[in-house]
């Protein structure tokens, strides 16, 4: 298992919160998600061949766009 923290762009709301949410769930491998409105961070805990392209590609499906790093 591992811990990723990613910066999502573009939530204003708990409704955006909840998309993400519901997304990156959906990604094979993912255990855990949690995500901060305020800051717009995302911690992902995972398999460990959870790749950051498939959790970039889950948050776009929301309408979302991570940070560069």
């Amino acid at each position: 298992m591992r811990t990723a923290t990613y910066t999502v762009t573009g939530m204003t709301c708990e409704h955006c919160v909840r998309s993400v949410t519901e997304e990156v769930s959906e990604v094979d491998g993912v255990r855990g998600v949690d995500v901060d409105l305020p800051s717009g961070r995302l911690v992902v805990t995972a398999t460990d061949d959870v790749a950051d392209a498939a959790v970039a590609a889950a948050v776009e499906e929301a309408g979302y766009s991570l940070a560069p790093a």
